[in-house]
């Protein structure tokens, strides 16, 4: 006999389905499967088994059942003798392969042309499977290889290319379905899979939406102001509950002199569902409380920089990670134009009031930011250690940031160009950090976004000579790559010449959505001095 718990679970399913065919690309969070929570002990064992040589593959793959009919299955049939967990897997459930694709990339065609012909290999169209993946209303590009899914601040990355490329509907198909993330979710997720409702990424909504004005008019301010309000609302949360003695809920953080800042935070202190037996074996190797290891790690993944050593306490090891100690410079910038764009978006609607009171928190914001992650005898931003109340002492690319949004004196952002150049400007362009630990946000390895934050930060303070320098060795380092291997990768080792990145928990990919875009904005706008 079924238990009562089976029989509602599987009806929850059917419902789903149900309502899934017959009402297209609605968002049922509430029905929405989720692997690491629906499939319970059968999820963990075969996340530890290691039958999968990638953990993201089995929170991917497709249930060919209700889960509850598979965890029944899976307590009868689990303690037979000739039971075989990866046959009873392959029984349950369809794994993701690589979408059919006729493309083959010709490294002898110039990459322009390359990049063009990728993006539609790259562009996913709605569908309403029953799986992990969030349904999305319109077509949207993913980065590529493992990456099956729209991740947040990858897609402005993209969009950069997108909109070289004129392919200015794909860009608002894009806008169109994170602000649906947002008003069916209540926030933009890491990406759009159930297992990634706990967490987000580096908020780039608000960019998105100015190259999507770029191109459409300052209306788009208007229409999507509620959307990021409402986004503002989810990284604000918790605002009411901090106090001078506890100064910390979520993801607000009051700080001595009561301004409010920001970090990384992720509401679910567990083993990632697509990294589990790798956030399980480091929870270990730590010797720490695993809750408060798995928070830290989650965290670190709601940054984008999963993992750098910005986020250990011994600037080495990953058991030693502590991101949601850390103020990041980069988040709490990207907050401030955040607030900027609210106050823009507030005077265009003639809301004075509104618009006067996040003119008031950015300006708050940035001279918190100033205030307190300014390293005056670095000459050099630094995360800020609240718990502590000192500076980080690990050099990232997150100093550019300030730079980005205008936020600097021209003293300050003199400071951060002489320490790029004297210590991160590599053959093939910025290192991430200053400091090998194996891990891929880390030197040797450069990244497209954080090579175009860099650039773009540099311009607005007029160091131009530094800015081409470093784009044309990126753009170089790039080229050289492609026509070696046909291929554009997520991360590139720029300590050495033509050389793709590394390190991490799983192997460089192609594709690449963020490095596409960035390499075909630099190409539009850069002087070619390569």
């Amino acid at each position: 006999m079924q238990s009562t718990s089976v029989r509602r679970q599987q009806i929850r399913w059917v419902i789903a389905f149900f309502w899934l065919f017959f009402f297209g690309h609605a968002c049922l969070v509430q029905a929405q499967y989720r692997p690491h929570q629906d499939l319970g002990a059968l999820f963990e064992d075969v996340q530890l088994s290691g039958i999968f040589p990638d953990s993201k593959t089995f929170p991917d793959c497709v249930p060919l059942a209700p889960p509850a009919t598979i965890v029944q299955a899976y307590q009868r049939e689990k303690s037979n003798a000739a039971f075989d967990l990866k046959i009873f897997v392959l029984r349950y459930f369809q794994v993701p392969g690589a979408p059919a694709s006729d493309f083959r990339s010709n490294p002898n065609a110039p990459v322009e042309e390359h990049i063009q012909k990728l993006w539609p290999v790259l562009t996913r169209q709605p569908v309403t499977e029953q799986s992990s993946l969030l349904p999305l209303p319109q077509a949207y590009v993913v980065p590529g290889g493992r990456f099956r899914e729209i991740y947040y601040w990858d897609s402005y990355f993209t969009m950069l290319g997108l909109q070289v490329s004129g392919q200015t509907q794909l860009i608002q198909n894009m806008v169109d379905n994170f602000t649906h993330l947002i008003h069916t979710t209540g926030h933009i997720p890491n990406g759009n899979r159930s297992y990634y409702l706990s967490r987000s990424q580096p908020p780039f909504y608000a960019l998105m939406l100015r190259v999507l004005a770029q191109e459409k008019g300052n209306d788009v301010l208007k229409k999507y102001m509620p959307a990021l309000q409402k986004e503002y609302d989810f990284w604000m949360a918790g605002a009411q509950a901090v106090t001078a003695k506890n100064p910390a809920a979520r993801r607000v953080v009051r700080m001595p002199n009561g301004t409010l800042l920001n970090r990384y935070w992720d509401d679910e202190p567990q083993p990632r569902p697509e990294a589990y037996k790798e956030d399980v074996a480091v929870a270990k190797a730590s010797g720490r409380n695993p809750t408060e290891v798995y928070r830290h790690l989650r965290a670190a993944a709601e940054s984008g920089w999963d993992f750098s050593s910005r986020w250990f306490a011994d600037g080495q090891n990953l058991q030693t990670i502590e991101t949601t100690n850390l103020i990041p410079v980069d988040l709490n910038a990207l907050l401030y134009h955040m607030e900027i764009t609210l106050a823009e978006m507030a005077q265009l609607q003639g809301q004075r009031q509104q618009a006067r009171m996040y003119k008031e928190k950015a300006k708050a914001r940035k001279e918190a930011l100033l205030q307190y992650c300014w390293n005056q005898k670095e000459s050099f931003f630094y995360d800020y250690h609240f718990v502590k109340g000192t500076h980080s002492t690990v050099p990232t690319l997150a100093a550019v940031f300030p730079l980005y949004f205008c936020m600097v004196t021209k003293a300050q952002a003199k400071g951060v160009a002489q320490k790029l150049q004297a210590d991160f400007l590599q053959t093939g362009g910025l290192r991430t950090t200053l400091t090998n630990t194996g891990q891929q946000w880390d030197a040797p390895n450069g990244w497209a976004p954080l090579q175009w934050m860099s650039i773009q930060g540099l311009n607005a303070y007029k160091h131009t000579a530094l800015a081409d320098t470093i784009a044309n060795r990126w753009i170089r380092q790039n080229l050289s790559v492609f026509k070696e291997t046909g291929k554009l990768t997520e991360k590139y080792n720029v300590e050495k010449a033509g050389q793709e990145g590394g390190g991490g928990e799983y192997p460089n990919q192609d594709g690449f959505g963020w490095t596409n875009g960035v390499l075909l904005r630099l190409l539009q706008t850069t002087p070619a001095k390569r």
